[in-house]
Formats: C-alpha cells, structure tokens, sequence
C-alpha cells in the first residue's frame, strides 16, 4: 500500500509530464509556423509520449487503489528565440523531469514501497533515453554551426530521427 505522501508526489508528477506534453504541442506550432516540417514531427512525438507517461502514472494509481487526479495545466510558452533555444529548453525540462523521477525513487526506497520502485525503474530508464536524445539534437545542430542552410539541415537531422524512431516502432 503507498502512502499518501507518495499518492501526492504521484498525482505531482502527472501534473509535470501533462506540462511536459502541452510544452511540446506548444513547440510543434512554432516548428509549423518556421516550417521547421520534421522538428514539428519530433515535437508531436514528444507530446504524444509524455502523456504516454503521465497515463501510465495515472493507471498505476488506480492499480493501487489510490485517486490520480487531473491536473490544472498551466498555459506553456508560444515563443521560442530560435530553435536551438527550443531544443535547449526541452533538454532543461527533461532534466527537470529527471530529477522528480530520482526523488519519487529515493522516496520510494525511503518508504520501502517496492511496488512503487520497481514501477518508477521503467522512468529511470526512459529519462536516460529522452535526455540522451535531445543531446543528440542538441549536438548535431552544433556540428552544424552557422550558414544560410543551418535551419534546413537541422530540420533534416531530426527528420532522420523521426525515421529511425518509425523503424524501432515498426
């Protein structure tokens, strides 16, 4: 049985992966708008797998006979500066949501809830996926540099993400 200490820290964390979702949804209308065509894709990716994340917590609650509840979400940025700005603050958000997942499972320890542990082990990984991902974007659009054709090729690299993320999925 969990606590309702944790119930809480549960119901927050769905809170967080709903913002997580909405942010991205936000970025694919700014990648639209830019006709960035395959950051928009990885960003509709994104949306859809963090609420993925929050559905699963929402689930698992249920499963334990607790309440999840369904957050208020506040309104995320429309604006980003650049695209390399909007990388760089999916990457900050999802060491944001690293860090939660870290102390939902030293709670869960603390709390010797190994229904919980064992259910949060699925996030620890995920997380190391996601932030290792966005680096990845993060470190092409470096090798890139600056030129006229940067923004083009930056939506071409992660357009070829999207393709091998399809490939895993198929």
């Amino acid at each position: 049985m969990i606590t309702e200490k944790m119930t809480s820290r549960l119901n927050q964390q769905i809170a967080l992966e709903g913002y997580a979702s909405f942010l991205y949804l936000s970025m694919v209308c700014w990648c639209d708008d830019k006709g960035l065509v395959g950051c928009a894709q990885f960003m509709y990716r994104q949306s859809d797998e963090e609420r993925m994340h929050m559905m699963k917590i929402f689930e698992y609650l249920g499963e334990v006979d607790k309440r999840p509840k369904v957050p208020a979400i506040a309104e995320p940025p429309a604006d980003f500066d650049s695209v390399d700005a909007l990388f760089e603050q999916v990457y900050a958000h999802e060491q944001k949501v690293t860090r939660s997942i870290h102390e939902l499972v030293a709670q869960a320890t603390e709390e010797n809830d190994f229904g919980t542990l064992h259910f949060l082990q699925w996030y620890v990984a995920e997380q190391r996926e996601e932030e290792a991902l966005i680096r990845t974007v993060l470190d092409r659009m470096k090798l890139l540099g600056e030129g006229p054709m940067r923004l083009y090729y930056i939506d071409k690299e992660v357009q070829s993400l999207n393709k091998m993320a399809d490939a895993e999925e198929a």
